[in-house]
């Protein structure tokens, strides 16, 4: 049986690198380009539709954004979406400092689900990223969102082709959709499996 998010509720918004949490709750960060459905993602799992606030606008996301589930049993961190075109250049380095200062002091930090839209290729930025917890050593689950889009053959397929794509197996990719409510019993057991690990 996967674990059941009974209570979820956030908590803190960081917007510089000094605003980060101290180590202490275990901790899943939720990562992916902007408009991949992070926010939907997070609202899905948790159960409460209104935790992680939506916009069909990319980029809303700006902040290092923490929610407590199960009264501390462990924090989803939102962090902030990478590729939007139409964010300056300064505004996006500021976004990959935040990041990057995030990843540098992962001594909470459990796991990330990296998330990627499963109609698409993985962009520049997920392989970046990707790349991210490689350097810094951060075990990682790739989430396919928004399967409802296409058909299962195809969400298998893409499947396939995006763990090729990404030089990963198949067995750490997810396949999600917030809208049709699909995945959520693998997702959580993820969580059970990632939490159960003694970090002693």
């Amino acid at each position: 049986m996967p674990m059941k998010i009974k209570k979820a509720e956030f908590l803190y918004s960081a917007a510089r690198p000094e605003q980060l949490r101290e180590p202490g709750t275990p901790e899943i960060a939720v990562a992916g380009r902007s408009n991949v459905g992070k926010s939907s993602f997070i609202n899905f799992v948790t159960g409460n539709g209104k935790l992680a606030k939506t916009s069909k606008e990319p980029g809303r996301t700006r902040l290092v954004n923490y929610f407590y589930i199960n009264g501390g049993e462990f924090m989803l961190v939102d962090l902030p979406g990478y590729g939007f075109a139409k964010v300056s250049d300064e505004e996006k380095l500021k976004w990959a400092k935040l990041i990057e200062a995030y990843f540098k002091s992962p001594a909470a930090l459990r796991h990330v689900f990296l998330l990627i839209d499963i109609r698409r290729d993985p962009s520049d930025g997920d392989v970046r990223m990707l790349n991210y917890m490689y350097h810094y050593t951060i075990p990682f689950t790739v989430i396919l969102t928004k399967a409802d889009k296409i058909s299962r053959s195809q969400a298998l397929d893409r499947r396939r082709k995006i763990a090729s794509a990404l030089k990963i197996g198949a067995d750490n990719i997810i396949i999600s959709s917030s809208y049709a409510r699909q995945g959520k019993e693998d997702i959580l057991t993820r969580i059970d499996e990632i939490l159960s690990i003694d970090m002693n």
